[in-house]
């Protein structure tokens, strides 16, 4: 079929008045005319199909796996300059809170602060040997305006340590800041600890009452009753007697 549609093309061309001078197409000619797509010399259209679907796949994945890890990693919120902000570790979970201490931070373009103090408090159950983040401060218009490197070199649970970040230019007068842990090293022995659920408490032992066993004492024909452990009294003669009925072990 396709040798037919060849044949009817070479033959309107031979006969179309610009070729009427060259009634024999050239040989590159014919093989524009009569090359099928995709066999010979052209791509093949049947293999870049699977190709571009099999990279948008990957690209979708790619996406929603950033998408997943953005949303279970929750963002460093900006406080006040006299409220504490949180840092977050990699797993989201509340590693770090801040606390500043300069209270006077007046900078501009012309004169920045050059240097801070802060308190940084360690509010997760680990034992960090090293920490490192970042202080970022804002103007009233939520712009950044100086960023600070702080560092210690070990930090206990619930203890908190002063530090400072050279290294600070500070270009306003801030309204908000917020910390940002960058690393947090812990030591080996609590990486490698699973963590742990507390253990039940302590049942207390229920001790079972034995049931009160009834005995009855005979002094001279008269009868009285009488329970282990419960002493009575029994006038004997002119003194009154304690009279105490004991289990022997």
């Amino acid at each position: 079929m396709l040798r037919q549609v060849c044949n009817q093309h070479i033959t309107f061309a031979n006969y179309h008045p610009s070729t009427a001078l060259s009634p024999t197409l050239s040989q590159r000619e014919r093989e524009f005319s009569c090359q099928k797509p995709g066999r010979q010399g052209g791509p093949d259209e049947s293999k870049e199909i699977p190709i571009v679907r099999l990279f948008l796949l990957a690209l979708t994945l790619v996406a929603s796996g950033a998408l997943s890890v953005s949303a279970q990693q929750p963002p460093e919120q900006r406080a006040g300059l006299g409220e504490a902000p949180t840092a977050y570790d990699a797993k989201g979970a509340a590693a770090l809170e801040g606390r500043l201490l300069t209270t006077v931070l007046n900078g501009s373009d012309d004169s920045p602060v050059t240097n801070v103090r802060l308190a940084v408090k360690n509010i997760s159950p680990n034992f960090y040997t090293y920490v490192t983040g970042w202080a970022t401060f804002y103007d009233s218009g939520a712009v950044r305006c100086g960023e600070g490197l702080f560092k210690l070199d070990a930090l206990a649970p619930n203890e908190s340590a002063e530090t400072d970040t050279p290294g600070l230019r500070l270009r306003c007068t801030p309204a908000s800041w917020r910390i940002v842990a960058t690393n947090l090293l812990t030591r080996t022995y609590d990486a490698a600890k699973p963590t742990e659920a507390a253990p039940p408490p302590a049942e207390t032992p229920v001790v079972e009452k034995t049931a009160p066993v009834n005995f009855i004492i005979s002094i001279d024909g008269e009868r009285y009753p009488i329970q282990v452990d419960r002493p009575i009294v029994l006038k004997l003669g002119n003194r009154n007697r304690k009279i105490i009925l004991r289990p022997v072990p």
